[in-house]
């Protein structure tokens, strides 16, 4: 598609094309309408998916692959530890990235080298190989979702993106629900190569999908690149990141998870102080100025740490203290990550009509409570009952995993999307690493502790144990014709062994009990999410745009003509016009603090100004129009 399809028709304001420019304009001048909408959705969902689905398919496969290229269990995390890691250096660059490329170039590079790693990986005949194919892989994944929501946002007016936001939902929860299922039967019936030759051919479809029908959806503003600002997120994030995936197995009193830890959070705060002051930041930190887009971004971060500390527990709990197989417990996850897949859209169609807070509550409610139910697991508890909780949880946060996101992002001007994404899904990564982190370690110190105080229990003075104990030394006299003494070593380890288990089980209560916490935290929060009113903000501070046409009437006759009429199209004087930094749309919102209360006279007069009617009342739901005017910060 043609950049000239988003320049604007008569009546309409004009897009600022410049980096800087503050976006004032409706929704009509943004890509909403675009003819080829869904097939763009089609291309990138799709890819998405194979991207997301590569990264399940591998956890299974790891004990497979210790064998393969003999390393042990700390060595072969290094395919998920390089992952992880790049895709934290590279999610922050997001915002740059999709400012300095088009949405072909950017897309279809990155499908690429995700295409050239699958490949190194599928033929790697060493481990430092197979590494080295996981990091190309996660420079190109990295890219998606970041690259994905924010097309969504310049696709969708925001009285749709629920609906759309969902849709995208079904490759983020369909691909972990089909990973582990897919991979167990792939391990158990064909080599480990086959994880990656699988994604192959999906990858090489998806790419020609996109030559030939994915168009651009917005003009690279080409932001110049913030060398320190790149350089401090690259040692902050790796830091920090790798901390926290060391501090889970070797604890966090470990030196080298400790001087991570540090030298990440020094390193961060840099980064933050950089970009806050940089007259083009890599990253604008000041998307957090907009309360709503703030307060879903930390309800996101409470869930997912939440969720994906979960994610790690059930298998540990199903595989290791109840001996399933990895394919058996991955059709456990299976029916709910379905549920959250189908239920996705639905939910963002429901949230088009009102708002995140009543699905954001209601999902909470449900997820506290079944998170709740995983603190009473025990040695027998049903395979059918942890189906049916784990199904009901994930049901409960497909109210809220998109929605929640998209409430945030709908308040912020357009021309903050693509810093929007890529700082939501930063906070996101940081988060579920930290979840996961946090919850390993509660399970393990708390197993620690059980084990002990069972080391003091499981004696011979207590009278049951005394009792189990010459029962079983009988048992195994018998029914392994063992001498007395083999028996009583045999008994000794059994008692030893369920301790260890149970010490284990009600460490992965406890942590679950931390998850529930943290869950019903963020069900308190998600009553002060409110739903972003761009029009109102927009028609209540009223200065900003007002700034933009005062600055485009008093440009020579040639440009008026092009701004009113919509005919000329010169679109070099329009910028030129239209050319003033974002910090003009800041200092307007530093003096008008805008709130819920309705717009007065500076509201009417800004509507009567841009011939637009003017917002007499404003409720909970959206208007049916498509006008998106450029909400502002609360102070």
């Amino acid at each position: 598609m043609s950049n000239d399809s988003l320049q604007p028709t008569a009546g309409q304001a004009v897009v600022p094309a410049s980096p800087n420019a503050p976006s004032h304009a409706s929704s009509g001048e943004a890509a909403h309408g675009h003819p080829h909408r869904a097939s763009i959705m089609i291309v990138m969902i799709f890819g998405a998916f194979i991207a997301i689905l590569n990264q399940t398919l591998l956890n299974v496969a790891l004990p497979h692959l210790m064998s393969a290229f003999n390393v042990d269990a700390n060595t072969v995390q290094w395919l998920s530890t390089a992952y992880m890691l790049t895709n934290g250096v590279l999610i922050p660059i997001t915002a740059f990235l999709m400012g300095t490329f088009t949405t072909r170039q950017l897309f279809i590079s990155a499908m690429s080298l995700f295409l050239i790693g699958s490949f190194l990986c599928a033929i790697a005949p060493s481990f430092g190989v197979m590494v080295f194919g996981r990091i190309v892989q996660a420079s190109g994944s990295a890219v998606m979702m970041p690259l994905l929501m924010t097309v969504i946002l310049e696709l969708f007016p925001a009285n749709q993106r629920g609906r759309a936001m969902g849709t995208m939902a079904i490759a983020m929860f369909f691909a972990p629900a089909v990973g582990p299922t897919l991979s167990g039967w792939i391990v158990t019936n064909w080599s480990w190569r086959w994880l990656f030759w699988v994604v192959i051919p999906l990858a090489f479809i998806d790419i020609v999908m996109a030559v030939a029908v994915l168009r651009n959806v917005a003009k690279p503003v080409r932001p110049k690149l913030d060398v320190p600002g790149f350089l401090l997120s690259i040692v902050g994030f790796v830091c920090l990141l790798y901390g926290l995936s060391e501090a889970g197995s070797k604890g966090w009193g470990d030196t080298t998870v400790e001087i991570s830890l540090i030298v990440g959070g020094v390193f961060l705060v840099f980064f933050i102080l950089r970009e806050l002051t940089a007259k083009e930041p890599m990253l604008d930190l000041r998307v957090f100025k907009y309360d709503i887009f703030t307060m879903t971004t930390i309800v996101g971060c409470i869930v997912n740490m939440a969720m994906f500390g979960a994610m790690i527990l059930m298998p540990i709990y199903l595989q290791d203290i109840r001996g399933y197989t990895a394919l058996q417990s991955g059709l456990m996850m299976l029916p709910g990550a379905l549920l959250m897949g189908i239920m996705s859209p639905i939910s963002g169609a429901i949230f088009d009509r009102v708002g995140a807070r009543p699905l954001a509550v209601l999902g909470l409610a449900i997820t506290t409570v079944t998170t709740w139910e995983f603190t009473k697991l025990n040695a027998q508890t049903g395979y059918g009952h942890i189906m049916l909780l784990y199904t009901l949880r994930m049901f409960g946060m497909s109210m809220l995993a998109m929605t929640v996101q998209t409430a945030g992002l709908n308040q912020l001007p357009r021309h903050l999307y693509r810093h929007g994404t890529s700082a939501a899904n930063t906070a996101r990564t940081v988060a579920s690493s930290v979840g996961t982190a946090v919850l390993v370690t509660i399970m393990t110190d708390r197993t620690k502790v059980h084990y002990a105080n069972f080391q003091n229990t499981v004696t011979l003075n207590n009278h049951y144990i005394a009792t189990m104990y010459q029962t079983m030394v009988e048992s195994f006299m018998v029914k392994l014709h063992s001498t007395m003494q083999a028996a009583q070593e045999l008994a000794r380890y059994a008692l030893y062994g369920m301790a260890e288990q149970q010490s284990t089980i009600m460490g992965i209560n406890d942590a679950f009990w931390w998850a529930t916490w943290g869950s019903f935290l963020a069900f308190v929060l998600a009553f002060f999410i409110r739903r972003a009113k761009p029009v109102a903000a927009a028609a209540g501070a009223g200065g900003a745009v007002t700034v933009a046409r005062a600055q485009a009437e008093a440009a020579p006759a040639s440009q008026p003509a092009a701004l009113h009429e919509g005919t000329a199209h010169e679109e070099g004087a329009v910028e030129h016009a239209l050319e003033h930094d974002i910090q003009i749309a800041d200092s307007v919102a530093e003096v008008e603090e805008v709130v819920d209360a309705e717009p007065e006279a500076g509201g009417a007069g800004e509507s009567a100004e841009a011939s637009e009617p003017p917002n007499e009342e404003e409720t909970d739901t959206d208007s049916s129009t498509d006008i998106e005017d450029e909400p502002q910060p609360v102070k």
